[in-house]
């Protein structure tokens, strides 16, 4: 028999039982399914029983269907019970079982699909080059001053446009809505309020130098000078030219150079060092060095303005000064101060011995109430890991435990992430409630970053009230406690009208751990489909690209897999517009032989000839 009836059996006991979970959870939560915004009345009924469904071992059904070659798969979360439904129609004809009962209302594929793309329309807008995923970019403060940037962006392929509150303000937020508007309208605009982020705080600043760096081969002979941009103070290279130094000057005598002219200076070393006088541009000079050198505020420069006959004794201006930088290795410690200490690296005393460890100040005080020893910490997107030693009121031992080779470098704003820790810290702070008033006013979503729990939510929808505001929300889920939280998360947020989820992916995984991050962002990704809700792959997509210019291998890879989701996120970059276009091609491709994670198989190419 190609059915056995035994096996056949079997599976109509087992789905009798899953439906009959799924109207249990259905009566279990009904308070929360009445209480969603009518458009997702629907979806909120079908995550429920996605969650009833997902009570069971739903592989242990799919083993039973492959048995005897039926679909392997439980099928689509987009409808869940018309999908059972199905299957049981299917088996009860297989046994010849007449189980006619009162037809009951379910979702058909069709109809969650075209809730899913509704919602999707909501929150992204119109879609472009006929392309099925939107494209997020996050706005650089270029983007306030440079409509031809705006309307690049937008022509290569940008649906909606990222800007987050935790830079800039909000004159360069005005700037930068006001320029996507005039050049396209429908463009939507989503505003990331900063959240409580933990961060490294401030660190003592360092010496006031600058370094000219030329370029060298393996022999250590010089390749390409270095580009040095001579101007007076705080005069930038003119737009889009980048200098490998930038040395403020006296304006007055720099008129006087022209190209030829050239300076002598020592630098902190005592050093003898060049720099060629070559290009004339407005106020500054672009001059060319071929040695390594060290400038501070105040190095003498001997200027030759026409010869060697004809010299001026100038000096250089007032540098900023360095940013420094704390470097561990494995087996340090470092001390993270409750108050806002300066950070500053290890000292020595005179005969070597350690003076006193490294230390930096962190950007969220609380979390000392919350902190147990033994506890993990991850600093600058888990480059450098440790572990709590000792909690005290008012700073932290922790000791390294891994780190690169040669030493990890720890500066200012950098993140920490806790994934061990219980911190109870609201995710709506005093600054996001001051930026969701220009929210409110000027954007069509809010992405909601650190949301943890439903109570996150409910906080966020009392602002909207208060505000009167009619905005859409997208969940930054960013933390092990939201992912845990995710269902009731999102039955919370869809009492609010549209409603988006971003995979955060870079913090997720920390807090996560990598070895469970590929499973934890697929859960995500179903049950968002289950709930309708489109979602948003975000975090180092082609960020190589944007930032130096050349895609990686898998980064490319990455951008493929992202065509799953209904939005990808790219970040800023040096080279933005490259990433944008770069992306645009990647998903419309993959779009013709992969929707969503079903595979569609186009005719075969190849050569008949075998």
């Amino acid at each position: 028999m190609l059915f056995p009836k035994d096996k056949l059996l079997k599976i109509h006991n087992h789905i009798d039982l899953v439906l009959a979970k799924l109207y249990e959870y259905e009566i279990r939560y009904e308070a929360q399914i009445k209480n969603v915004h009518p458009k997702y009345s629907k979806s909120a009924k079908n995550l429920i029983h996605y969650l009833a469904l997902r009570s069971f071992n739903v592989d242990e059904f799919q083993n039973k269907l492959s048995e005897i070659g039926l679909p392997n798969s439980g099928g689509s979360e987009l409808s869940i019970l018309h999908n059972l439904l199905n299957f049981k129609t299917i088996v009860n004809s297989l046994l010849k079982i007449d189980d006619s009962v009162t037809p009951i209302p379910f979702l058909t594929n069709k109809e969650a699909k075209k809730l899913l793309k509704n919602n999707s329309k909501a929150l992204f807008g119109l879609k472009k080059n006929n392309r099925k995923t939107s494209i997020m970019v996050t706005q650089p403060t270029i983007a306030a001053e440079d409509k031809e940037f705006t309307t690049l962006l937008l022509d290569l392929g940008m649906n909606c446009a990222r800007i987050n509150c935790a830079h800039d303000n909000e004159d360069v937020w005005s700037k930068i809505i006001t320029n996507i508007k005039e050049v396209e309208d429908s463009c939507k605009i989503m505003m990331d309020l900063g959240g409580p982020k933990l961060r490294t705080g401030k660190m003592k600043p360092g010496h006031k130098v600058v370094r000219i760096k030329p370029q060298r081969n393996t022999l250590g002979q010089v390749t390409v000078p270095a580009k040095i941009w001579l101007a007076p103070y705080a005069t930038l290279p003119p737009k889009g030219e980048l200098a490998d130094a930038i040395i403020p000057v006296n304006k007055k005598w720099l008129k006087k150079t022209k190209k030829g002219s050239f300076i002598i200076f020592k630098d902190s070393r005592n050093k003898k060092c060049r720099i060629n006088i070559d290009t004339i541009e407005g106020n500054g000079r672009w001059g060319s060095c071929s040695d390594s050198a060290f400038v501070t505020t105040g190095t003498l420069l001997n200027v030759f303005l026409e010869n060697k006959s004809t010299s001026e004794i100038h000096s250089v201006h007032e540098l900023l000064p360095l940013e420094e930088v704390i470097f561990l290795f494995e087996g340090d410690l470092l001390r993270i101060d409750k108050a806002p200490i300066l950070g500053e690296p290890k000292t020595y005393n005179e005969d070597g011995t350690l003076k006193e460890i490294a230390h930096i100040s962190c950007t969220l005080p609380e979390i000392f109430n919350y902190l147990q020893p033994n506890e993990l910490v991850y600093f600058d997107d888990g480059k450098i890991e440790g572990i709590v030693k000792e909690v005290k009121s008012d700073y932290l031992i922790i000791e390294i435990t891994s780190t690169k080779k040669n030493g990890g470098k720890l500066k200012a704003d950098k993140g920490i992430n806790l994934p061990n820790s219980k911190l109870k810290i609201n995710g709506l702070t005093e600054k996001d409630k001051v930026d969701l008033k220009f929210v409110a006013k000027h954007a069509d979503t809010v992405n909601f970053s650190f949301v943890n729990n439903k109570k996150d939510v409910e906080d966020l929808l009392t602002e909207f009230k208060k505000l009167n505001a009619h905005l859409g929300i997208i969940l930054k889920i960013e933390t092990q406690e939201s992912f845990k939280n995710l269902p009731s998360i999102l039955l919370k947020a869809m009492e609010n009208y549209p409603v988006g989820v971003m995979i955060a992916r870079g913090d997720l995984a920390i807090e996560t751990g990598w070895k469970n991050f590929a499973i934890i962002q697929e859960e995500i990704l179903q049950l968002c489909e289950a709930a309708h809700l489109p979602d948003i792959w975000a975090t180092q997509v082609l960020e190589n690209l944007a930032k130096k210019g050349i895609p990686t291998r898998a980064e490319i890879t990455d951008a493929a897999m992202a065509q799953r989701a209904e939005c990808v996120m790219l970040n800023k970059g040096p080279y933005i517009e490259k990433a944008v276009k770069m992306l645009d091609k990647i998903l419309r491709r993959m779009e013709k032989i992969q929707k969503k994670k079903r595979t569609i198989l186009p005719k075969l190419e190849y050569s008949e000839d075998l």
